[in-house]
């Protein structure tokens, strides 16, 4: 008999330590299972054929006809998938190599298989959904098998190593290319953001906030799926410090969920606390705790920078937010050119620019 390679490679590999139990049994038992043949090429049976001609046992042989070399590939595969006892991540990359196969022979019209059949049915009336049949033939979720194509493409080969022994899950590999991926598009987006230059005795400030919150970010739509957050870390090494004037005052807008690292910032900075205006949105968002219809102003000093024009503004603010995502209302900023109509100010990280002082930084301006 022959063996060929591309057949051979198809199959997911024994371990050494399957090897050795399989090789057991068959000393023991003989060879039960007879060896799969097409034209003479072993099509399942490898490992038992290896071991009849290492210890010369008897095994018979069964020949299957294939119109073609895919007809047999995909004969293989499904075998696979309805014998071995494999993981997740393996039975997933086998069924990705039958999505190749159904998409490269162009079906336009297919059956699900039942249990027992190991090939698909070409039905007239039934519209293709490569994706869903390959999900349900391996076991596992459409949303699994798009991980793991995203994985191939992108993983590094020991990674993959590890997800085929189980060592870390397909959800850990997934996310931590996805970590990796957002990580590289904010290097190269700041990258490409102009410095900040001169001194300001005004900053106002609307962070991209890191909320790592499965919550946020998967159910109602969060920060990291509008625009590219940063961390804490990040926001303070940033080098506001050296951008302000001796005596200016920073306007930091913080949401209620991370009003302590809001601190963090304002101490980084170099500025220190003095208070803060609420924003009553009038509409309410979900949060984890309550229904939060607020978001803090914090207004915090350097030096001495009382306002210049004392007019006491109400320190709740009832304006209902857009629609758009974290859009801040223009009225804010009104009431800090009241406040302080005179000096350099800038707004960091905003979306657009102004006909007026306000100069503008971040990487949607």
């Amino acid at each position: 008999m022959k063996i060929d390679n591309e057949f051979k490679n198809l199959i997911s590999p024994l371990t050494s330590e399957e090897f050795v139990i399989l090789e057991k049994n068959i000393i023991e038992r003989g060879i039960q299972d007879s060896i799969k043949v097409w034209q003479g090429i072993i099509i399942d049976g490898h490992n038992r054929y290896e071991i009849a001609c290492k210890h010369n046992i008897h095994y018979d042989t069964t020949d299957l006809c294939f119109e073609s070399r895919q007809s047999v590939i995909e004969w293989i595969l499904n075998n696979q998938l309805g014998r071995r006892n494999l993981n997740k991540y393996n039975r997933s990359l086998i069924a990705l190599k039958l999505e190749d196969i159904y998409n490269a022979k162009g079906k336009e019209n297919i059956v699900k298989s039942n249990k027992q059949k190991s090939s698909l049915e070409i039905s007239p009336n039934q519209k293709i959904d490569t994706r869903k049949v390959i999900a349900e033939k391996a076991n596992v979720s459409d949303n699994t098998i798009a991980k793991v194509k995203h994985i191939e493409k992108k993983a590094a080969p020991e990674v993959k190593e590890k997800l085929k022994k189980d060592e870390i899950t397909i959800n850990k590999a997934f996310n931590d290319i996805k970590k990796a991926d957002t990580k590289a598009k904010r290097q190269e987006t700041i990258k490409k953001v102009k410095p900040i230059t001169g001194k300001y005795k005004i900053i106002y400030a609307d962070p991209p906030w890191q909320y790592n919150d499965k919550q946020d970010t998967k159910k109602l739509g969060g920060a990291e799926k509008h625009y590219n957050t940063m961390s804490i870390d990040e926001l303070c090494n940033m080098p506001i410090k050296d951008k302000t004037e001796n005596d200016s005052v920073l306007f930091l807008w913080v949401t209620s969920p991370l009003l302590e690292d809001g601190f963090k910032i304002i101490n980084a900075w170099g500025f220190s606390y003095k208070s803060s205006f609420v924003w009553d949105k009038v509409k309410h968002n979900m949060g984890h705790y309550n229904s939060v219809r607020h978001e803090f102003l914090l207004i915090a000093t350097k030096g001495k920078c009382t306002p210049e024009n004392v007019k006491l503004f109400d320190s709740v603010q009832s304006i209902e937010k857009t629609k758009k995502h974290s859009e801040k209302p223009e009225e804010f900023r009104s009431i800090i050119d009241t406040l302080y109509p005179s000096g350099n100010r800038i707004e960091l990280f905003s979306r657009k620019k102004y006909n007026d002082s306000w100069e503008v930084w971040g990487n949607e301006v």
